[in-house]
């Protein structure tokens, strides 16, 4: 399923990096900020729509976005990838307090579950928080019955992800990666 997003958020945010920008001397007119609107909500949408949308031609539409794609006001275009798991999938997060003796069979485990997505180690009161997914209930508690075995366990089952940057937070990584590498 799609991440959905509330666009008012998105458009007050939007809206805030405005206020920023001004204070480091970038202009924008009411009509720049009815192209940020129309992207933020829609980032594929053509040229034409957007100059129809807000009375320009294209090129004046082009030429404004390529001013605010070079001044930093747009930074990116993203793409926002949908789960694509089935139905029946349950995520789920479980926190578990695993004695210092008993840490590396822990991670050796976890690394061969298949339904480990991912692995952290935590401060506070678990040493561990590992996101699962399960393909039901009765293989979601197999796989806390056998956590449980090495130490105490709390377990969150995902409902959504209001906000899930994940993906955004990777591509800069490798951008940074490569921009360090000159290539």
């Amino acid at each position: 399923m799609p991440v959905k997003f509330n666009k008012q958020f998105l458009f007050e945010k939007v809206l805030y990096n405005i206020k920023i920008l001004k204070g480091a001397g970038i202009f924008l007119d009411e009509l720049d900020r009815k192209i940020l609107r129309l992207l933020s909500t829609d980032g594929r949408m053509t040229v034409k729509d957007i100059a129809r949308r807000v009375s320009l031609t294209s090129p004046a539409v082009s030429e404004r976005i390529r001013r605010m794609e070079k001044s930093g006001v747009i930074a990116g275009y993203t793409v926002v990838l949908g789960e694509g798991k089935p139905k029946n999938c349950i995520d789920a997060l479980i926190s578990i307090s695993v004695a210092p003796a008993d840490r590396q069979y822990f991670l050796t485990m976890v690394e061969g579950q298949p339904g480990v997505a991912q692995c952290f180690h935590v401060t506070g009161s678990h040493s561990f928080i590992v996101k699962v997914r399960s393909e039901g209930i009765h293989e979601l508690e197999h796989l806390i019955n056998r956590f449980q075995k090495l130490g105490q366990t709390s377990t969150q089952i995902i409902l959504s992800a209001p906000v899930d940057r994940k993906l955004m937070w990777e591509l800069n990584e490798e951008k940074k990666g490569i921009e360090e590498n000159g290539l």
